[in-house]
């Protein structure tokens, strides 16, 4: 028993090598002639493209892509125009986001808001927006507590850049009617 499946295992790998060298041998390598081939790299690749032989893994040309461009969302522009009074610490079209630095009216309690807008969708809707406001009360220099601000002031501001959306909306179809 322990004989024949030894036999049997050697007869499998002898086939298989013989497999592999059979279709080594199947490849016909054509001749070519120096007349026909370019011997110039790049006017051989030009040729094989022509002909359908074949392909490229990367183009080197360098090709831009469609984008959207942020003065064509009016939901972004919308956005930038509500909060034009509060300084931007990042406002990142790419990315969805845009961060506002802290900031105070001069009041004695010395509390300041940080607001925070992500782009969920491009349509003018009111799950397109998510906005956190942050509150931060300082007793002293040192002595800060930061909160996360209530609704209202999210929905106003929601409020106010949706409905300047649609204002900017609005305005960019009747200019492309005319």
């Amino acid at each position: 028993m322990k004989n024949s499946l030894i036999f049997f295992n050697k007869f499998k790998y002898a086939l298989l090598i013989l497999i592999f060298l059979n279709s080594c041998s199947a490849l016909k390598y054509k001749q070519s002639n120096v007349k026909d081939n370019p011997v110039n790299e790049a006017e051989r690749v030009a040729k094989n493209m022509e002909t359908g032989k074949g392909f490229k893994l990367f183009d080197d040309k360098k090709k831009g892509g469609v984008f959207q461009f942020a003065s064509s969302n009016p939901l972004w522009r919308a956005s930038i125009e509500v909060l034009d009074f509060i300084p931007l610490t990042n406002a990142s079209y790419s990315g969805g986001i845009i961060i506002t630095d802290w900031y105070s009216q001069a009041s004695p309690n010395d509390e300041s808001i940080k607001i925070t807008v992500r782009f969920l969708s491009n349509q003018i809707r009111s799950d397109a927006l998510s906005i956190s406001v942050y509150k931060k009360k300082c007793k002293a220099y040192e002595n800060c507590e930061t909160i996360n601000g209530d609704g209202t002031i999210n929905q106003e501001i929601k409020l106010a850049i949706l409905k300047r959306a649609t204002q900017l909306k609005k305005s960019d179809f009747a200019k492309k009617k005319n």
